[in-house]
């Protein structure tokens, strides 16, 4: 297949590239700045989002898009500036991917947009799947609700438009991973907040192969929980944590100490939610990494 990826020198990008590309993909990757960029076969940069550039008239026909653009949540302390740049960055991108599927003679079959298990709200009682509705308004529901709204416009051209909401994606060298692990290397391991909140994880060889799932497979439309099966709670997940990397798990990090320094972006580490992937396993997925011991041994151990 013709595949266009925008946000495709990104973390998730760059490794869903590689393996859309290793299964005999052609990957047109959307980007403000074409030039330079390292060659690849099966490749092509195609700018996009600068005064000037046509990129409908580049790719010509396409048989999916996925859009993955949009300021990374977690980079940076939440400021109103901060909080504005994050919505406006998807909401922007959505909106220009749904004017080039507009621009384009021949629509792709399929638009798979990036969004996150944030939709839901914080619980520590609620379990989610795909049907659920939000519990709670808070920033990110809001962000991750307009967002998909953004996206579903695409639908109005016959494009089958599937929205990913991504768990806590695990990876051994990007991500929140190796944030999460910094104090479980000096010995310093243990508890964050009440330890009581859902963590609701994925590795990110399931990412790349459920966004490839979710290209291919028709019948996955709208919402696309992008969790492992067994989400747990962040004591329990700590635990586990300790005993692949042979560490201690004793020093808790209190609520008012990590919202103190984190402000209101505590609420990744402090709230959370259990998300289950329901329309993943009725369609038939089967995950490479389905429980956090040995997901977690893969990529610390491997």
């Amino acid at each position: 297949m013709k595949i266009a990826i925008a946000g495709g020198t990104g973390f998730i990008g760059q490794k869903l590239t590689n393996h859309l590309i290793s299964v005999g993909h052609s990957i047109y990757i959307l980007t403000r700045d074409a030039s330079n960029k390292p060659a690849k076969p099966n490749v092509t940069y195609i700018e996009w989002l600068t005064d000037g550039t046509e990129p409908a008239k580049s790719l010509g026909q396409v048989d999916a898009i996925v859009n993955l653009a949009g300021e990374s949540i977690g980079a940076s302390r939440w400021t109103s500036e901060r909080k504005d740049q994050i919505l406006q960055s998807r909401i922007q991108s959505t909106q220009s991917m749904v004017r080039l599927i507009e621009d384009l003679p021949i629509k792709p079959r399929v638009l798979v947009n990036a969004s996150a298990i944030g939709y839901y709200g914080h619980s520590l009682t609620h379990t989610f799947t795909e049907e659920s509705k939000p519990v709670e308004e808070n920033f990110l529901s809001q962000v991750v609700q307009r967002w998909e709204q953004e996206a579903e416009a695409a639908s109005v051209y016959g494009v089958r438009v599937t929205y990913c909401r991504l768990g806590v994606v695990l990876d051994s060298a990007e991500g929140a991973l190796t944030r999460m692990l910094l104090p479980f290397r000096f010995f310093a391991g243990g508890p964050l907040g009440s330890g009581e909140q859902w963590l609701s994880w994925i590795h990110i060889d399931d990412v790349v192969k459920m966004f490839t799932f979710a290209i291919e497979h028709s019948e996955i439309k709208g919402p696309f929980n992008l969790t492992a099966p067994v989400p747990l709670k962040m004591n329990d997940f700590g635990k586990i944590v300790a005993h692949v990397l042979s560490r201690p798990y004793w020093l808790p990090a209190p609520s008012f100490a990590l919202k103190l320094l984190l402000g209101e972006m505590s609420t990744l580490v402090l709230d959370g939610q259990k998300v289950l992937p329901h329309k993943a396993e009725t369609a038939g997925y089967t995950f490479l990494h389905p429980s956090l011991e040995p997901a977690l041994s893969n990529l610390l151990n491997s």
